[in-house]
């Protein structure tokens, strides 16, 4: 009966100790669904269901695509992931209805001329994954894209490209195409097998320039900016108003911070947000990447702690770290400057 009871213990103990095998699916869900969509057609993210895009690349390819991402190119490295969760991601989207597991292939170096390569690449390339290497412009989404292109053609030239694909998995792609994007065969449109290796070995001399723009996201120093007030709370929020217009902002709405969550007339008017919009602005915005919607119409809040008032706004600097699209850099820089001003002058 002790000995019973003494491996019913280990037993019990050593059950206890191992850990749960990772949810693949639910993973999926928390970490990917919002990009590449609940079944993988894709959104903000490239369509990952695309029988012809997972027959064609290995796991060492999907493992090493989830650890670096693409910096500056949206997808952002899941760094956080412990591989035991990598592995179960992976096995997750492997079984999803129509999938054929890839053929196994070398990952040896392919030999080429950079020279002809370049040539042919600008004849061949350029329309969609640009001059350089850089990629479509945009997200994967209809709004930042244009509609011709059912997906985002992938910046070549972007270190999380170029480590994650093997030169096999790229000369592949050019034999054969990518069925449901608009990457045609090159075999199809005249090229010989050496004219492809040529190719190759012009994209994989990406990896001997430095980083490309594209790679980079913006620094800064915090989420919100602050500025304190020598105004009453009304005081400061005219200020507001009138630092929306110098900016040749519209005046949208004036609203507490807990309207609709408190009775009607009970508002705490010790916390207001100023809405305001430069529309051409956020046009220009949305069609780089839809997710500005987040941050943008502009808005500005005003809040008395204690016996300070308070004008604070996000930063839009951030947000493009956040965001990992470079593209949007620029606005996000304009953006930056645009609040700093409107925050500066309403508490001079």
């Amino acid at each position: 009966m002790l000995a019973v009871l003494l491996f019913l213990g280990m037993h019990t103990a050593t059950a206890a100790e191992t850990p749960a095998k990772p949810d693949g699916a639910r993973l999926y869900a928390q970490r990917c669904s919002a990009c590449h969509g609940a079944e993988g057609h894709g959104g903000v993210g490239v369509p990952l269901a695309l029988p012809a895009f997972l027959s064609s690349v290995d796991d060492s390819y999907l493992r090493k695509t989830v650890g670096l991402g693409r910096p500056g190119r949206v997808m952002p490295a899941f760094t956080q992931l412990t591989d035991a969760e990598v592995e179960a991601i992976i096995a997750y989207i492997r079984r999803w209805p129509g999938q054929k597991p890839p053929k196994t292939a070398p990952h040896d170096r392919i030999a080429g001329n950079t020279v002809h390569g370049k040539a042919l690449y600008e004849r061949y390339c350029t329309a969609c994954h640009g001059a350089h290497g850089e990629g479509g412009h945009g997200t994967g989404v209809t709004l930042s894209r244009p509609r011709s292109a059912p997906i985002l053609a992938p910046a070549l030239n972007n270190p999380g490209f170029l480590a994650a694909a093997s030169d096999t998995l790229i000369k592949t792609t050019l034999l054969n195409g990518r069925e449901g994007t608009p990457m045609r065969s090159f075999l199809k449109q005249g090229l010989k097998e050496r004219d492809i290796n040529d190719i190759v070995a012009y994209v994989r001399a990406f990896e001997q320039l430095p980083p490309p723009p594209g790679a980079h996201v913006l620094e800064s120093e915090s989420p919100v900016l602050v500025r304190e007030s020598p105004y009453t709370v009304d005081e400061t929020i005219e200020k507001v108003k009138t630092a929306v217009g110098a900016a040749n902002m519209r005046l949208i709405r004036i609203q507490t911070l807990d309207q609709g969550f408190v009775e009607e007339g009970k508002e705490n008017h010790q916390q207001t947000i100023v809405y305001s919009c430069d529309f051409a602005f956020l046009n220009e915005a949305l069609k780089v990447d839809p997710r500005v919607g987040l941050f943008l119409p502009c808005r500005v809040t005003i809040v008395q702690q204690a016996n300070k008032v308070l004008v604070m706004s996000i930063n839009p600097k951030r947000l493009s770290r956040i965001f990992n699209n470079a593209e949007l850099n620029g606005l996000c820089e304009q953006m930056y400057q645009v609040y700093v001003n409107i925050l500066e002058e309403s508490v001079l």
